[in-house]
């Protein structure tokens, strides 16, 4: 091997790990905020993201907020979604991801499609020592209030979420009348 390949093939190398390293510093640190509808990987959304705010301004309802500084200087002015306190409405013409200029938050596929796609936004968890059903009375606070199809179920009059269907908008959580709420929010970030 000469000297000019050598050196390529090692710039190479470094770039790759280099990459490989800083997309790994992403995820682990992705666990601790749930992003917009649609938002690329952690490394690919931090590096389109221009912090413009356009996807906080165009959210009718409020969830999404800007990173705080404490975040981290890598994140801080980035969209997250405030699930705790809200929940993701999914707008039927999604406003924060037609507002997401430079490609941030990006749609799947074409939007011409029958079907409408919907996003994975955070893993949402019933807690039963919380859940009023579990404990024997009756609830049923959250019961009409999840918009996908068959992601929250009812069995022996107590909820369930199926995992491999809910999209984690949180509107279950926000219907939840106790406190602590009894649905947990997790990054999918997470194990």
């Amino acid at each position: 091997m000469d000297r000019r390949n050598f050196f390529r093939r090692a710039t190479r190398e470094v770039g790759t790990r280099t990459v490989a390293a800083l997309d790994t510093w992403a995820r682990q640190h992705a666990s601790r905020w749930v992003r917009p509808p649609f938002a690329l990987d952690e490394l690919e959304f931090l590096l389109a993201c221009t912090r413009c705010n356009a996807c906080i301004e165009a959210c009718p309802t409020g969830v999404i907020f800007p990173l705080a500084p404490h975040a981290g200087a890598q994140v801080a002015g980035t969209p997250a979604l405030d699930l705790l306190h809200k929940a993701c409405q999914l707008c039927a013409d999604w406003p924060c991801l037609q507002a997401c200029e430079p490609g941030a938050l990006k749609y799947p596929g074409t939007k011409k499609k029958k079907r409408r796609i919907l996003p994975r936004l955070a893993r949402l968890r019933i807690d039963p020592a919380i859940c009023l059903p579990y404990q024997g009375p009756e609830c049923g606070a959250c019961r009409d209030s999840c918009p996908v199809r068959d992601a929250l179920l009812w069995e022996r009059e107590r909820p369930r979420i199926d995992p491999a269907r809910c999209t984690g908008c949180a509107q279950c959580r926000e219907a939840c009348v106790v406190e602590p709420k009894a649905i947990t929010v997790g990054s999918w970030h997470t194990s």
